[in-house]
């Protein structure tokens, strides 16, 4: 495929999901789970000290919105594992509260991922690290403001991820079945700081290539955003071996996609709607499957162009939209379109051959359409 044709897309045929308001209403629960957790977490640190409360309420910011991707993920791999599963049925509410801490895993893994790059925004306000730089210029603080705001980003991340234990802990599901829960999530917690280090690894020449960029992006992200989430759901289940497997293979194609989309948006998406700067992914010289892949095809000309300009924090607007017309005239965002279509086609063929129910089939299967098709 050449630039400037039509890139292939995932599926056409959009199922019709289950019901809108199902997941609207696993959307809400979440949130209400969280509001509630947090108020109380903020009496907490307010009876500490009152300068604690910015903490707290960074937390909640990073907690507000978002598409809720990983609980429902996780609410779904319980529903579709449920009605077949040996163990006692857990209460839908006690389901919803414990899924809701997944979002506070991805809040820290977010904190920490922009202190690494050193990005200045994440959904339409400062970046952690930059409020808190900012905070400390307005409050006439001593000492360097932005070592204040890294040191402060990484505590509010370690807080969220301590916070994210507390509520699954404390969700209302069984004993048993937070037993069985808790070896799906210590290991997802251990591939994604895993993946933070590859990640850190790969932007300074370890992994190389291609295959290097999907390795970050399996343990990174792809993995704790679907295979997890959808395990972690079958484990409070009850549910047996088939339905784990059946998940991995639903899993692990699908989070590659979402994540593929995700680096795709970093470079080509919509500002007003990612909430992020088209430029940011290329001035902070993120490895991508992308940028990869321009690599092997550019010439001389654009091997220069994405040594002088990629991860240059002093390149301009004209330098990374020259870049972008690169990984366009290269095929690599082409070649990356592609691969989204293959992985999702692949994760839709597991999702309709899952030893699930036709409910949670059909609902699994809008939320692979939403994931990769997305556009924030």
């Amino acid at each position: 495929m050449t630039a400037g044709t039509q890139h292939r897309q995932p599926p056409a045929r959009v199922p019709a999901p289950p019901g809108a308001a199902d997941v609207e209403r696993v959307r809400a629960a979440v949130a209400a789970a969280l509001a509630g957790f947090l108020a109380e977490q903020r009496q907490t640190l307010a009876a500490m000290d009152d300068s604690l409360v910015p903490v707290v309420d960074e937390v909640c910011a990073l907690a507000e919105g978002g598409k809720r991707l990983r609980p429902l993920f996780a609410y779904w791999g319980w529903r579709g594992a449920a009605a077949g599963a040996a163990g006692v049925a857990e209460a839908d509410a006690d389901v919803l509260r414990g899924v809701a801490a997944l979002e506070f895993v991805h809040a820290s893994a977010l904190v920490h991922d922009d202190v690494m790059d050193g990005a200045l925004t994440r959904r339409n306000r400062p970046a952690t690290h930059i409020g808190f730089a900012t905070r400390h210029g307005d409050a006439g603080l001593h000492g360097d403001a932005a070592g204040f705001g890294v040191g402060a980003a990484i505590l509010v991340g370690d807080l969220a991820l301590v916070w994210s234990d507390e509520l699954l802990r404390r969700s209302g599901i069984s004993a048993p079945a937070l037993a069985r829960a808790r070896g799906v999530w210590d290991t997802m917690r251990t591939e994604v700081t895993a993946g933070q280090y590859l990640d850190l690894l790969r932007a300074d020449g370890g992994l190389p290539g291609p295959g290097g960029a999907l390795t970050v992006a399996r343990y990174k992200s792809a993995g704790y955003t679907v295979q997890r989430p959808l395990q972690l759901g079958a484990a409070i289940a009850g549910a047996g071996p088939d339905v784990g497997d059946a998940y991995t293979a639903i899993g692990l194609p699908l989070g590659e996609a979402f994540q593929l989309r995700d680096d795709v948006l970093g470079v080509f998406g919509d500002p007003a709607v990612t909430g992020k700067s088209v430029d940011d992914d290329l001035r902070e010289g993120k490895q991508t499957l992308l940028i990869a892949l321009a690599e092997e095809r550019a010439d001389e000309a654009g091997r220069r162009l994405l040594t002088g300009a990629l991860g240059h924090p002093d390149a301009g607007a004209e330098q990374f939209a020259t870049l972008r017309t690169l990984l366009e005239d290269t095929g690599a965002r082409a070649r990356v379109e592609d691969r989204i279509a293959d992985r999702t086609a692949v994760a839709r063929a597991a999702i309709a051959a899952a030893p699930i129910s036709d409910e949670a089939r059909a609902a699994l299967d809008a939320l692979a359409v939403a994931a990769t098709t997305r556009t924030a």
